[in-house]
């Protein structure tokens, strides 16, 4: 008889069996957040179940299959993109720009059909990147940007790392073989955030969602990819083989959204030509509320015989048509070209423009993002140009009128110094970002620095303007953050437009600011990459900056919504000599934080959420409420959006809350906030 233990092939079986109910549990979870934007759970609770089964995955390795939600992201880096051939052409749209022009397609489709009248599937136009999904029994086996039309790129590692892409269909009643059309976009919060890491990096800044949408998907490495916040709505098929495919435009979408891809919420059948209409308009008064950047609607001959009646022409469907929105662009003359140094040293030229009516504001200066974007546009003072703003982006130039340009103009040199300090001027590895060397020798980063330090959500010194910061430092008074603590409320009153009393009032107001939180103190040492909500974050995580100081990365990667990028960052800040003395000479002044044990931050009815608040809250000031909800783990925005998960409103809420209400977002008042806080979820 054998003296070996048989395996028991029972566990292993309950063990595979635990994994597959993980794995379907987490991709509901998906299509409830991705396609029916109803999730019931919050973001940490998910963020724990992916962890729970990578934990389980490592331990049974035999189990992992290629279509687990842990498998989106990880293969080694491409070299390069290769070609894929279309099996079914992606076609452009012919646009339209007028109501007549509309009307005059209407005519078309009804005489090529024969009908009185037409039924089409409106939708909003996503200003996005155009790409073909394949899926083969159900799963998805490859996926190419647009390309040419007939050959495109192979993408599939990149888009498997977008979560609202299912990597399964989910019915079982799905074609052998379904080939989506749809668009990869940059929702604004995300494209906001990848442009502040950017810039924190001194790195090239995206102009718009779109480009930010198209650099990311085309990342060689898909884990970068995957760290960029893209989504998706399907719009199209282009092949339905193996079963009978739908006779309808709208009844696609429907299918399409059962087997679990998101399609546009907006997206609705209507009938004739003033439906269409009258949906551009509801649309267009949408547009600024909406998360995702749009550039007109798209209607779409909804009876799929009638589509193959009207057929295409070259490269565009008779039976569609995209209707663009007026272009928020005007044109204007550049006054002079002028290099702006920020907190961290880079430069960044600015088009002085005669001011000009644009977007819904005056506007008269004009980013031109850096170096190689002025000699692309090879933009000089005296020019005309096209100046572009759209929503809350900052406004740019776009292009010049070269036909009126001046006689004797010339081209703008970048300067090889610091205009503001005289030091070298440095260029990264591509020579796009350009920046000054002086660190806070340049009086530029240390106004900046200082400005930072004593703003209203760091250090709140109340009273210590921009002007007076601009005095100091140029007067060789403040070198350093800590140098504030000790100036006299005689050297205040010396300065311009400061008499003897504000002077008082301001060395109380720094006495006030020693006491602060550690969060406020970390947020305001400007280190880059920590915003307010990080700051917060490693705040409760470590309890005290004797545990976060000597953090190495490995220990900084564990804190919630830091990655490795961040985590480098506060390393290399803390480990500057120069840093350490400034933090020394703060404590020296009694700059002081009452510190706790480490915290978890609670997975409460806000946590992971997205909250707004407006108007005036009875009990609690606007950065009261703000700072308690991010102690609650949520996430604050000051704009509304079809993302934000709740608006807390007071008196005279204003426009936010009725977009909120349009929205059909949850409003809810101070005590009702504090009454779901002690809620937690399941």
């Amino acid at each position: 008889m054998s003296s070996k233990k048989k395996p028991a092939p029972a566990k292993a079986k309950d063990r595979a069996g635990q994994i597959d109910k993980l794995r379907a549990e987490i991709e509901e979870h998906n299509y409830r957040y991705h396609v029916l934007d109803d999730p019931f759970i919050s973001d940490s609770r998910y963020d724990g179940l992916i962890r729970v089964l990578e934990k389980l995955e490592s331990e049974h390795p035999e189990f992992i299959t290629a279509n687990s939600p842990t498998q989106r992201v990880g293969a080694a880096p491409l070299g390069r993109f290769e070609s894929i051939d279309h099996r079914v052409p992606m076609l452009s749209l012919n646009n339209a720009f007028s109501s007549q022009e509309v009307a005059e397609f209407d005519r078309r489709c009804r005489e090529g059909t024969g009908r009185e009248s037409i039924s089409y599937v409106a939708e909003p136009k996503i200003d996005g990147l155009a790409v073909s999904l394949t899926y083969e029994h159900g799963q998805l086996t490859r996926a190419a940007t647009r390309g040419d039309g007939r050959t495109g790129e192979d993408v599939t590692l990149n888009v498997r790392s977008i979560s609202s892409v299912p990597l399964q269909l989910r019915s079982d009643d799905v074609p052998l073989v379904l080939n989506v059309r749809g668009e990869v976009f940059m929702p604004v919060a995300g494209f906001q955030m990848l442009n502040e890491q950017q810039n924190a990096r001194d790195e090239k800044l995206y102009v718009n969602p779109r480009n930010a949408a198209a650099g990311s998907l085309r990342q060689l490495d898909s884990n970068v990819c995957a760290q960029r916040r893209l989504s998706f709505f399907s719009y199209a098929v282009g092949i339905w083989e193996g079963s009978d495919s739908p006779a309808t435009q709208i009844q696609m979408l429907e299918r399409l959204r059962e087997f679990g891809l998101p399609i546009n919420p907006l997206a609705r059948e209507v009938d004739g030509l003033n439906a269409c209409l009258e949906y551009y308009r509801e649309v267009l008064a949408l547009r600024d509320a909406l998360d995702y950047e749009i550039d007109g609607v798209v209607y779409k001959v909804s009876s799929v015989d009638d589509q193959q009646a009207l057929g295409s022409v070259s490269r565009a469907p008779r039976w569609a048509m995209a209707h663009k929105f007026p272009a928020e662009e005007e044109i204007t003359v550049v006054k002079a070209i002028e290099i702006q140094v920020g907190r961290t040293g880079a430069l960044t030229p600015v088009a002085r423009l005669d001011s000009v009516f644009v977007g819904g504001v005056t506007v008269s200066n004009a980013t031109l993002h850096n170096a190689s974007e002025i000699e692309r546009l090879d933009v000089r003072k005296g020019d005309t140009v096209v100046i572009r703003r759209a929503g809350d982006v900052i406004p740019e130039v776009v292009s010049v009128v070269f036909d009126q340009r001046p006689r004797g103009t010339r081209r703008f040199i970048f300067p090889t110094e610091c205009p503001v300090c005289g030091s070298g001027v440095s260029a990264d590895e591509g020579g796009v970002i350009r920046r000054c060397d002086g660190g806070l020798v340049c009086s530029a980063q240390l106004k900046e620095s200082i400005k930072h330090f004593s703003s209203r959500l760091a250090m709140d010194i109340e009273g210590l303007g921009a002007k007076l910061v601009e005095q100091l430092v140029d007067r060789g008074r403040v070198k350093t953050p800590a140098d504030l603590f000790s100036l006299s409320a005689t050297e205040f009153a010396a300065l311009e437009r400061m008499g003897r009393k504000s002077a008082e009032n301001l060395i109380a107001s720094l006495e006030t600011s020693r006491r602060t939180t550690l969060a406020r103190f970390l947020f305001a040492l400007g280190i880059p990459q920590v915003g307010e909500a990080t700051a917060q974050t490693l705040a409760q995580h470590f309890g005290a900056l004797e545990r976060l100081m000597p953090a190495t990365v490995e220990s900084l990667e564990t804190v919630a919504d830091v990655g490795p990028v961040v985590a480098r960052e506060i390393r290399r800040f803390f480990d500057q000599p120069h840093n350490q003395r400034v933090i020394e000479a703060l404590r020296r002044h009694g700059v002081n934080w009452p510190e706790e044990a480490p915290t978890v931050v609670p997975d409460g009815v806000f946590a992971g959420k997205t909250v707004v608040i407006t108007g005036t809250l009875p009990n609690l000031s606007r950065d009261q409420a703000r700072r308690w909800l991010i102690e609650q783990g949520a996430k604050v925005s000051g704009s509304v959006s079809s993302r934000t998960d709740f608006v807390i409103a007071g008196t005279d809420p204003g426009s936010k809350y009725d977009k909120a209400v349009s929205l059909g977002i949850e409003v809810i008042e101070e005590h009702e906030m504090k009454a779901l806080a002690g809620k937690v979820t399941d």
